[in-house]
């Protein structure tokens, strides 16, 4: 009868374990020393050995030669184990035997000592799902059971074991098996099945497992089954549902582009090759966090579970996106995972989340928006004013032509024109500051302080709607004149009037007409 991979390739000694040397360690040491405890927790997640190196453990306490760190393997004792039909070594499923009555008769066997070997050995699997008045039963022999007991509570969460149990046991946290062991395990395997795997293929399989060694084995039956024994990546992958760099990057390359149809192109493939799209957004999800990493740790990280050459081709991909680009979209992409999970329209849902992802990568920092805003438009900016006491300089001139002079026509003529435009903060600013004019252009000279109220195209409509001719306009942003800074202000007396001034400020006026929505909800004195 067929034994899938995964049960013939079971680790039966301590020495066969992948990854776990700090269990396997501490182990052999107390089996050495005979320090061997009562009460063990070996927890981690799925397919990381907790259920074998239980047994491995009965095997080594119940060997005619043990306990030993190597059990011959060739006793009836050892036999029996490996074959889960030992008499002494008990397995129970915590999932189908939770209750109380079942921890009564758990209590009432341990009473009695083994029929034939060294140790009474209990293994309880998925030990989290036992209740708590089940919990309770067990907890005094737990504590103190007869010396020829040994009890191994295996289980994927931990923190669901009350604090009771835990304090009495030693506590093993299985660890995740890491990538390129996974791979080097699962090639050893592939040839002694006689099975041709390339370096893809395995990378593959150990992706699907993600540190779990059963999944991956798993994975690797089912491929042997529907390949044969000559396995091919692409035909892994489709048998699996893994999705190749290829296709994912086909997501990247529509966002470099800003390419909402390049976007929809792909949701449309998708449904035409009968991919699912739940599981695709899970896959691009990965790919986002991969690209994430790679863009902060760099491709040599152990952190993605990749081989070397998809490694380089992450960060490659990673460095044509910013941290929070690559941060935002692997939001927007588990928000879309989630949706996906709960709608009866996946093919919508999943066209709109990848056409925010586009939209997403438009976005300008807060920051970043608020200097554009401010930013002095034009050419290089005039000189600035000469410092008081010091004569002015010449008028500047443009281009050969005439130089400019002062125009108080024109300063008038544009306020007019702010103001029956509605514009009153740009007339504002058209007060303060110092408009020159020559052969057609126009160069206003503005504090700085007045920056968002003045921009080319503003100033261009005022000439406009003064029926003036159509003017080249420079504006050059200054520091005020000192001969016009009065007296410092006074402190505003209270919370109300310091509002008001700081509504009243130029910059703070402009912001708001740009954002009318804005809410202003308090108001700070930096200087205090």
């Amino acid at each position: 009868m067929y034994q899938v991979i995964a049960r013939k390739y079971r680790p039966q000694t301590f020495s066969e374990l992948v990854n776990q040397e700090h269990v396997r360690t501490t182990l052999e040491n107390a089996l050495s020393q005979d320090r061997i405890a009562h009460g063990y927790i070996f927890s981690g997640q799925r397919g990381t050995g907790k259920t074998s190196v239980a047994r491995i453990l009965a095997r080594c306490l119940n060997c005619v030669l043990g306990p030993t760190v190597a059990p011959c393997g060739k006793c009836e004792s050892c036999t029996e184990i490996a074959a889960s039909g030992a008499l002494d070594v008990i397995e129970i499923d915590a999932a189908s035997n939770r209750g109380i009555n079942e921890m009564r008769e758990l209590r009432e066997s341990v009473r009695y000592r083994p029929a034939r070997d060294r140790y009474k050995v209990f293994i309880i699997d998925e030990a989290h799902q036992i209740t708590s008045e089940a919990f309770n039963a067990l907890l005094k022999t737990l504590e103190e059971p007869p010396g020829w007991v040994v009890f191994v509570l295996c289980t994927t969460e931990a923190h669901k074991i009350p604090a009771t149990i835990v304090s009495r046991c030693q506590h093993f946290s299985f660890r995740s098996v890491d990538f390129e062991e996974l791979v080097a395990r699962l090639e050893w395997i592939c040839r002694q099945e006689g099975i041709e795997a390339d370096a893809e293929t395995l990378a593959v399989l150990a992706q699907v497992g993600e540190g779990s060694v059963r999944d991956s084995l798993s994975a690797l039956d089912q491929a042997i089954a529907h390949c044969g024994i000559q396995l091919k990546a692409p035909e892994v992958r489709a048998l699996l549902g893994v999705f190749s760099l290829e296709a994912l990057d086909q997501v990247t390359r529509a966002l470099a582009d800003s390419s909402a149809a390049r976007m929809l192109a792909l949701v449309d493939e998708l449904v035409r090759n009968g991919h699912h799209l739940q599981h695709f957004c899970r896959e691009l999800a990965r790919y986002f966090r991969n690209l994430l990493v790679a863009r902060i740790a760099g491709q040599e990280t152990r952190a993605i579970a990749a081989s070397r050459q998809e490694r380089e081709r992450l960060a490659a991909i990673a460095a044509s996106f910013s941290e929070p680009d690559l941060t935002r979209y692997l939001q927007l992409t588990l928000d879309l995972f989630r949706d996906l999970q709960y709608s009866l329209q996946p093919r919508l849902h999943m066209e709109i989340g990848l056409i925010r992802l586009v939209e997403a990568g438009k976005l300008l920092p807060i920051e970043q928006a608020l200097a554009n805003l401010a930013a002095a438009p034009g050419d290089s900016p005039l000189p600035a004013p000469p410092a008081a006491g010091r004569p002015a300089a010449a008028p500047t001139l443009f281009g050969g032509q005439e130089e400019a002079r002062p125009s108080a026509s024109w300063k008038e003529r544009l306020r007019s024109a702010f103001t029956e435009l509605g514009m009153k903060f740009s007339a504002d600013a058209v007060e303060h500051s110092e408009v020159m004019e020559s052969a057609g252009e126009l160069h206003l000279r503005t504090p700085k302080d007045f920056a968002l109220a003045m921009r080319p195209a503003d100033v261009e409509k005022a000439i406009k709607q003064v029926g003036g001719d159509r003017r080249k306009v420079k504006i050059t942003f200054v520091e005020a004149a000192e001969a016009q800074a009065g007296p410092a202000p006074a402190a505003p007396e209270n919370q109300d009037e310091l509002m008001r001034r700081a509504l009243a400020h130029p910059e703070v006026e402009r912001f708001r007409e740009v954002f009318p929505e804005a809410e202003v909800r308090g108001v700070r004195d930096l200087k205090e």
